[in-house]
Order: C-alpha cells, then sequence, then structure tokens
C-alpha cells in the first residue's frame, strides 16, 4: 500500500488587507475598529492527502489558492488554522528566483540554493558540473544572476532542484517562463522521477499536461477545494467552472449601457452565433465524429458587397483550434444587405473532450475585419477517457505476431 507523505489536515490561510493607503493614514486609525481592513481567506479548510510516488495536479482560476498552498506545503508560509506534515527531503520551485541573491554569480548561487535545500557543500561538488550542465548557462555561470534573463533564473533553479535527489518536488508554473527545448527537457526530467517513484505535486494552467503527466488532479476554488480525484473528472468540473465564470462575464457585457454617441455606428454586425444540428435544433454538446452547423445571422444597415464570412474554435485559454472563411472554401458571399443568416455545416467533428468556444467574424473585400462576436457560442464535448489532448482519434491496439528475434 503506498505511504502518505504530505498530509494536509483541515488548513486555513487568511490574510490582512488594509484600506489606508498611507502610513498617516494607519497611524491614525491605529486601535480604532476594524473598520479599516478586511480579512481575505486564501484558503479554507482545505484537507488533502498524497501519497508517495504519486503526481498531483492543483489546478484552479487565478486567485484560488493553489501557490498558497504549494508555499505551506514547502513550509515557506504557516497556516492560519491546521497543519501541514511532510514527510521527505523537499524540493521547490515556486517562485521565479527564489532563494538566489541577485548579487552573487551562478556559481555562489548554486552552492547557496543548493545548501538551502539541505545538501552539504561536498555534495554540491559532485553534483555541480552536472547542474551546469543541465541549466545551459555555462558562459555565464560566474555572472551576477542579476544579469541573468528570466529564462537563465528558470534554468539554474530547475537544474538545482533536480540535482538535490528530492523525495518530494513541488512546481508552480514557473516553467512557462523557458524556451520550448527546456521545457522538453525539465518534462522529461520530471517524467524520470515519476519512473523513480518520487512524488511530484504541479500547479499549472496547462490542462492538457495535468492529463497527460498526473495521477490525480485537485480543483481549488475561491479557497476551497471543489473537486479531487481523476484527473478527467477534475478537468470536467474545471471547465464547467470556467465555463460558468465566461458565461457570467459575456450576460454582464451586455448588460452594460453603451454610450450614446456609439449606438448605432456600426453599420454590419454578427448578430448571432448558434450551433444546431441538422435538424435545425441547438447543440451545447457532442461527443466526436457528430456532424454541427454553425448559423451566422448578419446585419447590415448599408450594402456590404464581397464580403468573407468566417469562423473559428478556440479553447477556454483563447487557442485557436480550427478556423475557415468562405474565401478560402471558395464560396460567393452575396451582398450584405439588412438581415442575412449563413450556414457552416462541419462534419464529422473530433474535438478532443473538453469545453470549446466558437467565435465569428466578418471582413470586407479589402480584408479588413468589419466585425467580429468574440464568443458567440460554447460546446461541451464528452469523450470516452481512451484519450487526451484536443483532437479525438480512435485508436487501436494489438500485439504485433511477426518474429522479431532475429
Amino acid at each position: 500500500m503506498s505511504t502518505s507523505v504530505i498530509d494536509i489536515e483541515n488548513l486555513s490561510k487568511r490574510f490582512v488587507i488594509r484600506k489606508e493607503k498611507f502610513l498617516k493614514e494607519r497611524l491614525v486609525n491605529f486601535g480604532r475598529s476594524n473598520l479599516h481592513k478586511d480579512d481575505f481567506w486564501a484558503l479554507r479548510d482545505v484537507s488533502v492527502a498524497i501519497d508517495s510516488g504519486t503526481t498531483i495536479g492543483l489546478i484552479g482560476p487565478n486567485g484560488s489558492g493553489k501557490s498558497t498552498l504549494l508555499k505551506m506545503i514547502g513550509g515557506i508560509m504557516q497556516p492560519t488554522t491546521g497543519t501541514v506534515n511532510v514527510r521527505g527531503r523537499l524540493a521547490a520551485l515556486l517562485e521565479l528566483g527564489a532563494g538566489f541573491h541577485p548579487d552573487l554569480t551562478g556559481r555562489e548561487n548554486v552552492y547557496l540554493n543548493a545548501s538551502i535545500l539541505g545538501l552539504t557543500r561536498r555534495q554540491t561538488d559532485q553534483y555541480f558540473e552536472a547542474i551546469v550542465d543541465f541549466s545551459g548557462i555555462e558562459r555565464f555561470i560566474d555572472t551576477q544572476v542579476k544579469f541573468y534573463s528570466s529564462g537563465m533564473y528558470v534554468r539554474l533553479a530547475f537544474a538545482v532542484a533536480v540535482h538535490v535527489d528530492p523525495d518530494i518536488l513541488l512546481v508552480d508554473e514557473v516553467l512557462s517562463v523557458g524556451d520550448e527545448p527546456f521545457q522538453r527537457k525539465c518534462m522529461d526530467r520530471i517524467r524520470g522521477f515519476q519512473q523513480d517513484g518520487r512524488t511530484i505535486v504541479l500547479v499549472t494552467h496547462s490542462l492538457d499536461q495535468v492529463a497527460e503527466l498526473c495521477d490525480r488532479a485537485v480543483v481549488l476554488e475561491s479557497g476551497h477545494v471543489i473537486a479531487d480525484g481523476e484527473p478527467r473528472d477534475a478537468l470536467r468540473a474545471l471547465r464547467n467552472e470556467f465555463e460558468h465564470v465566461r458565461q457570467e462575464e459575456r450576460e454582464r457585457h451586455q448588460e452594460e449601457p453603451v454610450d450614446g454617441d456609439e449606438v448605432g455606428t456600426q453599420r454590419v454586425t454578427v448578430a448571432s452565433l448558434e450551433l444546431v444540428d441538422d435538424a435545425g435544433n441547438p447543440l451545447t454538446e457532442i461527443v466526436p465524429g457528430t456532424d454541427l452547423t454553425v448559423a451566422l445571422t448578419i446585419n447590415a444597415k448599408d450594402p456590404l458587397p464581397s464580403a468573407v464570412l468566417g469562423i473559428g474554435i478556440d479553447t477556454p485559454l483563447g487557442v485557436g483550434v480550427f478556423g475557415t472563411n468562405t474565401k478560402l472554401l471558395g464560396a460567393q458571399v452575396p451582398t450584405l444587405n439588412g438581415r442575412s443568416r449563413f450556414l457552416f455545416r462541419l462534419p464529422n467533428v473530433r474535438l478532443g473532450e473538453g469545453v470549446y468556444t466558437f467565435h465569428a467574424a466578418v471582413a470586407s473585400m479589402s480584408g479588413a475585419e468589419v466585425d467580429r462576436l468574440a464568443d458567440g457560442a460554447s460546446l461541451a464535448v464528452r469523450g470516452d477517457g481512451k484519450s487526451i489532448g484536443q483532437l479525438s482519434i480512435s485508436p487501436e491496439f494489438r500485439v504485433d505476431g511477426s518474429d522479431t528475434s532475429s
């Protein structure tokens, strides 16, 4: 049976937010009352047990308490209430350059950082060449780190952290600063840690990374755990939360009043975007392989000849996964005048599991965009759990019967 190496019980963290902007105001209001300060609970009654050899993803929207929780696991912050018990040597990458002194060289900071993580000087001597080689900044190792770029900071900090032989590795989003080859190198090292049976706690906004690397995911929202379990289920809960927030923001923006001098100035607009099936029924959820139609309604107060209409599909983070337009399709759009409706049919949509948003745009013959509907509709895709990513393929596996002994 697995042994728990991190035990978090009823953990809460409170921060006091003071309303006074100046020291004079604070002195005048000192001792009067609590009217000039607010309590902010970054975490509230969080209980999580993490077993040895597992990789856990901490995910959630900005401000949900992920980094605060990781810092308390790392011993950087103390809880207001509750306890955190950690067993084993711990290495943490929590902030860019944490543990580095800007006036020391990279070489000096390697020894400083390694000592903070529990290594003796002799042990650091043994690891030093491997640390520098992994970081890839040999030319600058004797330069003061205050002259390093953010990528160089991350390279050196990660190189030290992964060479101190940790039982537990905490990583907080800093890997996104490095370039793509270095990120691949870091991911390879993390996979090596997984094979060695190390425990990894990862905070990231890359949901695909969580699905690929993690055995388990914990979703935080406003300091509370709202989901804890298989990455597929936890990611579904988080995406539903993102979609709920997106819909609230969209409704709020639609209700905001528009300045009087701006009313009616837009001559051609994308009035609506609808997702429907072949029978014209609205679609909000599909499975991979479904046929769907994107219906656009365009309002044109003045005639617009030779227009170009386009649609696109984006992830919740705004990454485009598909796009097309009438110019690419070689389709002619009649002169836009008044209210018109157009259909883009998308057969056999093979999107991977997740929530996607659809946008639409209209452009003039010159290519200049006239109007864009950024979040026209959302669509949930439910997979079968046999694959991850934004593309759905039906995988098959078999044992090759050929003789490979020769």
